[in-house]
């Protein structure tokens, strides 16, 4: 496989190919399983120490009670929540994990005729339903914020559709406006607490003036309700909050939920939603869909058949698939490929890491030892037909420790430890 080999060998190893890989390599390999979409998530085996890849990212699920947080989790995730026509069905987190949809696993899987595709994937957290009042304790708000607060980006789920066994208003904007006052109300108490001892430390120390101006800027926009997502805050200011673990300092992915008999105005609502959300830049993305829809699409085993429903309801791929992916870049992910005739695999890493940093994704001997890595994009791998291939006519890149990763990139390491 390229991207992996035993560790502890006292000359240059290859993160490549298939040939003579033992135990030392299973051991490395060995991974926390996921489920594909409308499919439990399972444990194949414990991830091996130093290895890295068992560090998850992972999204929350937020919005009223009865907006199809729950209905969404379990399409996602295949899990089993709850969901029903009552607030608070949900009262504790459920989590799963779901994989993220991508075409180049299965070509590249193709090409290699791999036995095992092994995609990315993310933590989902299925939080309960907020209500008016939830940043000072209604419902079972101050539980629910503190798991929000755990969780690396939101996606918040606005009900669109009109039923008249579900309580609670049909207007996503309705929805939005409940849940971000809540989100900024619970920020402005941490926001203004920390405010004052800044305030006071600032007199003695000027090196804490930078703290100071980002909490100052924090506290204006909060105060008028205004989340920090859309408060038009420079992103080094963001960045000196980012250690207060603050609600509204991250991204946000917005799902309007739709009625199965109001298809055809998706466009509609998601426009609505977008139009409220202009001041937040590129912070937030929203996706209309029908959730119903999608989760029973997702129970369908058969991906043919799959994708014959959703296609006969016009929904092409399905927007459960466009909303992963949405999410997982919000998360700031990008991803690598390794492919071989054991596994054709999808590895994450943060947009800007380093090769070496990237290489440690796979395993930490990979990075303390990196020397170098092979490097080509996946659809020009594709073209060539095969990596020895494209060895043998020169297209494969030598690249170094200063190199940046792009997504997409098709990487074999070396590496001594």
């Amino acid at each position: 496989m390229h991207g992996g080999r035993g560790s502890g060998c006292g000359e240059e190893c290859s993160g490549g190919s298939d040939e003579g890989e033992g135990d030392e390599s299973e051991r490395l390999h060995t991974r926390t399983g996921h489920g594909e979409i409308g499919e439990p998530a399972k444990l194949v085996r414990d991830p091996p120490a130093g290895s890295l890849t068992s560090a998850m990212e992972r999204f929350g699920l937020v919005g009223l009670p009865n907006a199809g947080k729950s209905s969404l989790y379990n399409a996602l995730t295949g899990g089993g929540a709850l969901a029903a026509p009552y607030p608070f069905a949900t009262k504790d987190p459920n989590i799963g994990v779901a994989k993220v949809p991508d075409e180049r696993v299965e070509r590249l899987g193709a090409m290699s005729k791999t036995k095992t595709l092994v995609h990315a994937s993310v933590e989902v957290v299925d939080i309960g339903g907020l209500v008016e009042g939830a940043s000072k304790g209604e419902g079972l708000g101050n539980k629910f914020l503190a798991n929000i607060r755990e969780v690396d980006a939101i996606v918040f789920v606005l009900r669109a559709f009109v039923d008249d066994d579900v309580t609670g208003p049909s207007d996503p904007l309705d929805h939005l406006r409940v849940v971000e006052i809540e989100l900024a109300l619970a920020d402005l108490e941490t926001v203004e607490k920390r405010l004052n001892q800044a305030t006071r430390q600032a007199k003695l120390d000027k090196h804490a003036a930078g703290e100071l101006e980002a909490l100052q800027a924090a506290y204006d926009a909060l105060s008028q309700g205004l989340p920090l997502y859309r408060a038009g805050l420079k992103a080094d200011l963001r960045e000196v909050l980012k250690p207060y673990f603050l609600l509204t300092n991250r991204s946000v992915l917005a799902v309007v939920n739709v009625g199965e008999n109001d298809l055809d105005r998706i466009p509609e609502h998601e426009a609505r939603v977008r139009a409220e959300f202009t001041s937040a830049g590129d912070n937030v993305e929203v996706i209309g869909m029908c959730v119903q829809l999608e989760a029973e699409a997702a129970t369908i085993v058969d991906p043919v058949e799959r994708a014959e429903m959703l296609e006969g309801f016009g929904l092409g791929e399905g927007a459960l698939f466009r909303m992963v992916r949405s999410a997982y870049h919000l998360l700031g992910m990008r991803t690598y490929l390794t492919t071989g005739e054991k596994e054709t695999r999808a590895w994450t890493f943060y947009a800007g890491s380093s090769a070496p940093e990237c290489a440690g994704r796979i395993h930490t001997d990979f990075q303390r030892g990196f020397i170098k890595a092979e490097v080509i994009h996946w659809d020009e791998l594709l073209e060539i037909g095969s990596w020895a291939k494209a060895k043998e006519l020169g297209k494969i890149r030598i690249e170094g420790k200063d190199y940046h990763p792009l997504d997409g990139d098709v990487m074999e390491f070396r590496f001594n430890v």
